[in-house]
């Protein structure tokens, strides 16, 4: 019996390996062939190890790019999102939550609809709201839209579900309004809900592409997607240039990165800190 439970903990051990090769490899491709020559990436994609290394696809990259403006305008736009869509979804997902309110069952029904529509067919009328209000190709216009969305108001509802009514009622006794009980009682027990809002919004806004290829065209306006989707269709001359799109990918994902693994902790500690509670 206990051979066989061993059997089985080596044999799932080596599906998770196998699984974490398939996921990570070509992430390992990218960042090796950016460090590439043109040729080498060509006639070895699928090597790990530069015969050459060398540093030219990135000094490419910041010296004949507008990377840094690229930048720039997506830190601007990604901050801009997550922040609105951590107050605004929280707002929304405790509304539906705790006020009782005539229709609210078809106001949630509305939001779990939109989860399902695909981006694309919102992207033309997306467009053509954006051009009659005047915000085409201006940062509101690369904004406003996006600061609520139907997954995050769910996300918050849930949660808010699982949150016994009777604490805020003590509150409510001692004269707090609505807003004072969910802004000081209920958001702060939503911490694990918050974080993982955050990473989550933080993530679509910054990588966000459909939404920033109809609400601008100007070039001034590119964040890191769109400015690599230029790199992508040409915009540097003819050659397949893998490695110089390779690097801009590559320094796309250390934002990412890094907010995940700091919120990572922070939800770690959170669980932690509600077990010994």
């Amino acid at each position: 019996m206990r051979e066989r439970w061993t059997a089985g903990l080596v044999a799932g051990y080596v599906v998770l390996i196998l699984l974490a090769v398939a996921y990570l490899y070509p992430f390992l491709i990218s960042i090796a062939s950016s460090f590439k020559t043109d040729q080498e990436a060509v006639a070895e994609p699928l090597s790990l190890i530069p015969q050459t290394p060398t540093f030219a696809a990135y000094e490419r990259l910041f010296t004949g790019t507008d990377i840094g403006l690229w930048g720039v305008n997506s830190v601007i736009v990604t901050l801009c999102v997550t922040l609105g869509r951590v107050f605004f979804d929280s707002l929304a997902g405790y509304a539906l939550s705790r006020l009782r309110f005539r229709g609210r069952s078809w106001v949630f029904g509305v939001f779990i609809g939109v989860m399902a529509v695909p981006t694309v067919v919102l992207m033309v009328p997306r467009f053509l709201v954006l051009k009659e209000l005047s915000l085409y190709d201006s940062y509101a216009g690369m904004i406003i839209p996006l600061l609520a969305d139907a997954a995050g108001i769910f996300i918050m509802k849930q949660f808010f579900d699982s949150i016994p009514a009777s604490i805020e009622e003590a509150a409510r006794i001692d004269g707090a309004g609505v807003f004072r009980t969910f802004w000081s009682v209920t958001l702060p027990m939503a911490a694990p809900a918050l974080v993982t809002l955050t990473i989550l919004s933080f993530q679509g806004s910054w990588n966000e592409f459909a939404h920033f290829v109809v609400s601008r065209q100007s070039p001034e306006l590119n964040t890191l997607t769109t400015g690599v989707a230029s790199l992508v269709s040409g915009q540097l001359g003819s050659g397949s240039q893998f490695p110089l799109k390779l690097a801009a990918a590559v320094l796309m994902t250390i934002p990412v990165a890094i907010v995940f693994f700091i919120f990572q902790r922070r939800i770690m500690s959170t669980t932690e800190g509600a077990e010994k509670g």
